[in-house]
Formats: C-alpha cells, structure tokens, sequence
C-alpha cells in the first residue's frame, strides 16, 4: 500500500444536538417556524410564555425568538445561538429587542428563509470536519471498481467508521446487490432526484437500507438512470456533513451530475488493469477526472502483460501508486453466500481496504455519538 494519509485533528464526540426551541405565540410565525425545522431536518421545542428553566433556553441547539415574544425574553442568561425572526420589515424597535436579549441575527421572513434552514441544519447536526469522500472508478470496463468500492464501504464499517456507500452509476446494476440487499426496505436515487434544496444528513441517513453495519444508496429498479447535479449535490453534502467516511462509485462515462460528484470528493482511486489497452482507456479517462478532482490516484489489478507492472502504470499515467488489488478467488462464491466483498476480514481484498482506512486515520465511531472528523489526504 503506497501513499501516505493523515488525519486532520482531533475527532468530536458530539452527536446529534437536541432542536431549536421556538418561542413565539404568533401563530403564522409558527407555522413558517415549523416548516423550516422540518426542512432542515429538526424537530423543535416550542413554548408560548417566558423560556424559562424548563424551556431548554440553554438545553437547545439554537434559540428562534419570534418578534412578538422578544419582551417576554428581556433579563434571559446570554447565549450563542438565538435569532430574532418577524415579518415585519419596517419595525422601528426591532434592533434595540435584539440587543435586549443578545440576538445574534435579525431574520425577516421570507426572505431569511434559505438561509435559516441552513443554519437549523448546522446547528441541529453540530459542527465538524465533513467525511472523508472518496470515490472509485474503472480505468476501463470491468475493472472491479464497483467491487472496491463496496470493499471499502464495508471494512470501514467494521471498523467502526460512520459509513455511507453511494452508487453513482446508473448503469452499473445497483451495488446493493453486491451487498445482497437489493430487497431491502430504504430509499433510493429515483426518490432523491428531485431534491434541490438542502438534505438532512440525519434524515438522509435514516432513510436508507443499513447493510452490514453501514448506509447505501443505490439506484431503484424503474426506468430513472439520471439524476440532476443539484440533487447530487444535495446528497452528497448531506452524507459528508455526518462525517465518517463516504464511499463513490463513479461511472466511466462522465455528465454533470458525475462532475458535481468527482468536485466533492477528497480522492480518487482509479483502478487499472495491467494490460495496455486498459492503460489506453485510463489515460482518457483521467484526463477528463482531473478536470474536476484534484488527487486522482491509480490501484492497479493483475495479472499483467509480460514487461508491466503496477510501477510501469502508475507513471505511465502520471498518477500516484495506491497500491496492487490483489486477487481473490474465492470472492464470487462468497458473494452467492452472502458474504459481500470486503466481507471476509481475512481474506486479501479486505486487508487491502484495511490498511487503505489505517493509512487515512479515520476515527472510529464512538458508541455514545458518530465522529464527525475528516481524515486529510494530502498531496
């Protein structure tokens, strides 16, 4: 395994906060209050009279005061978080409600509206270093990407890493079935392919099949095989918030929800068979990756022509050397047992994923909360 991986600081143990609390008694305000949390995923404390101790006015991830409620807030203890939110535009006394209960924002709404749902979200989530994404690729068809790419997802997994496994090619069959779960009960892209907006990541998490200890969204089994950059661009923003690690499957073939996708991600590995036509198709599809990924790397696959070698590739490419996938006879037997790839924490495959994870540094998931922490994969 070469290359070198390091982690970026120290993990957070902070799991998902507890929601906004709402006061207000306006009764519009509260219903554009309860639309927003349910759209960036929250679900709010809401209290009509003075917070008060048992309001959760410290306990909440944020404080939404209404502007009708601002003086009942009057003398409250000082804390990060709290927004003041009305409709009123031209209300004279606005600013001085604000400073008299130490409001960080004034929000109008609706025009405030894109912008708070964000920030319900980010506060809701708790903050940290996004997961590290990385995505796989074939130099050429059939190269075993797909099979990496599940390799991976799921010795991260079992190493206690927060993990997602995202399939972005439509064309490839669905990696759930490399999983053995293409019956299971979840979501899939076609209910995601309209989304714009900003995702939960704890929703988007809950919402799909859990395999063998981690998170997979595939593709449905219906006619839908796009999907619009926006809506990739929501899901994966929502999967690197929880941190952890996230796993791409990438297409050969490249359109603009796939360069969204090879935009967002922290590394590629690019795997390659050790023959010269695979080289050939490689290099074109590198050229066209590097247009938008900046760390692009090679995992060559044997066996190899006489006179190549994984060395021989890795230059030819211009690329840096991950490492030999090595070979794995028993691994469609043990798929037709249930057993996916990466499954056996024996065999050659997943000691290869594992020393791949190791090299990242990775945080494992702590059992009270998820890490949130980003493993750094410098140039």
């Amino acid at each position: 395994m070469a290359g070198s991986f390091a982690g970026e600081g120290p993990s957070s143990a902070e799991g998902r906060r507890d929601g906004p609390l709402i006061l207000t008694e306006d009764p519009d305000l509260l219903d554009d209050l309860l639309r927003l949390c349910a759209a960036a995923g929250a679900v709010p404390e809401v209290r009509h009279g003075p917070p008060g101790e048992r309001g959760g006015w410290d306990r909440a991830s944020m404080v939404l005061v209404g502007d009708d409620a601002a003086r009942r807030c009057r003398g409250v203890p000082r804390r990060p978080g709290v927004m003041l939110v009305g409709r009123d535009q031209k209300d004279p006394d606005v600013w001085r409600h604000a400073v008299e209960i130490g409001a960080e924002y004034v929000l109008r709404l609706p025009a405030s509206e894109s912008w708070l749902v964000d920030q319900i979200a980010n506060a809701v989530e708790g903050v940290g270093r996004p997961a590290l994404t990385v995505g796989v690729m074939g130099g050429r068809g059939g190269s075993g990407a797909s099979t990496l790419a599940c390799a991976l997802a799921v010795t991260a997994a079992r190493s206690g890493r927060r993990t997602m496994l995202i399939d972005g090619d439509p064309l490839g069959g669905g990696i759930d079935v490399l999983l053995g779960g293409e019956e299971s009960e979840g979501l899939r892209w076609p209910d995601f392919a309209r989304s714009k907006g900003r995702l939960g990541g704890g929703a988007l998490e809950e919402s799909l099949p859990a395999l063998h200890g981690l998170r997979v969204l595939s593709w449905g089994r219906d006619d839908e095989v796009t999907v619009p950059p926006q809506a990739m661009r929501s899901v994966l923003a929502a999967a690197r918030r929880l941190g952890g690690v996230v796993v791409v499957d990438l297409p050969r073939r490249f359109d603009d929800s796939v360069t969204e996708a090879l935009a967002q991600l922290d590394v590629g590995l690019m795997v390659v068979p050790g023959e010269l036509r695979a080289v050939a198709a490689a290099q074109r599809v590198a050229s066209v990756a590097r247009t938008a990924l900046e760390d692009l790397r090679v995992v060559t696959r044997g066996p190899y022509t006489a006179g190549l070698d994984e060395q021989w590739l890795a230059r030819t490419l211009g690329l840096p050397l991950v490492g030999d996938l090595p070979a794995e006879p028993a691994l469609a037997s043990a798929q037709d047992s249930g057993v996916p790839p990466g499954g056996n924490s024996r065999g050659p495959l997943a000691r290869f994923c594992t020393a791949f994870w190791e090299l990242a540094d990775v945080p494992a998931r702590p059992d009270a909360a998820p890490a949130r922490s980003r493993g750094g994969v410098p140039s």
